[in-house]
């Protein structure tokens, strides 16, 4: 997803923004954009687009886009099942990826990652021995939530896509060092011997 020619290098992340404007409950762009927002600079093209919700938050997203197509993906030991969201369906694990679209406007597809939360706190759903106060779990840059840099790659860790790789490398040296400590304890905890350790 890209902006167009005439538009700044921000715009899809903008769009995205205003899309979410009302939305009463916490939202944070996810993914490479989110760090490209952190970082100040577009590092790589971006295939797509996502926020980060909370699971208690899945009705107020989808009367939010009033008017959107849902699909929800669950993903299984034979891999991913993408199928339609129903009205009324209250999504648990192991589903946490829902596809939005729409015919017009832009963007026309948004990817919305369900989030987990206990107390107060967001909770790694591949580990919920990782976890961070909510009201450290993403923070605003120009305007846009964005998701805790640092948690962005905590996901991205599970991969070994080069765009991963890119984004490690792009960020690391901008981390804060509580940040930088915060995702050394959680990959030593949820990915043990990650090969990204040794650089944090």
């Amino acid at each position: 997803m890209a902006p167009l020619p005439n538009e700044g290098p921000f715009a899809v992340p903008r769009r995205v923004g205003a899309l979410m404007a009302g939305f009463s409950r916490p939202w944070y762009l996810a993914g490479g954009w989110a760090l490209d927002v952190w970082l100040g600079r577009v590092t790589r093209p971006h295939e797509d687009v996502e926020i980060a919700i909370l699971r208690d938050d899945q009705e107020e997203i989808r009367r939010h886009l009033d008017g959107w197509e849902f699909d929800k993906v669950a993903h299984e030991v034979g891999g991913p099942r993408r199928e339609r969201w129903r009205e009324g369906e209250r999504l648990e694990l192991s589903v946490h990826e829902i596809h939005a679209r729409r015919r017009g406007g832009d963007p026309r597809e948004l990817e919305i990652l369900l989030n987990e939360a206990d107390g107060g706190r967001w909770t790694f759903r591949r580990d919920p021995r990782v976890f961070r106060p909510m009201d450290e779990a993403g923070t605003v840059v120009a305007g846009i939530p964005v998701l805790a840099p640092e948690i962005v790659l905590l996901y991205k860790a599970k991969a070994a896509r080069p765009r991963d790789e890119e984004d490690f490398r792009n960020a690391l040296g901008h981390l804060t060092p509580e940040g930088q400590r915060w995702l050394l304890a959680a990959l030593e905890t949820a990915h043990p011997g990650h090969r990204w350790i040794p650089r944090l």
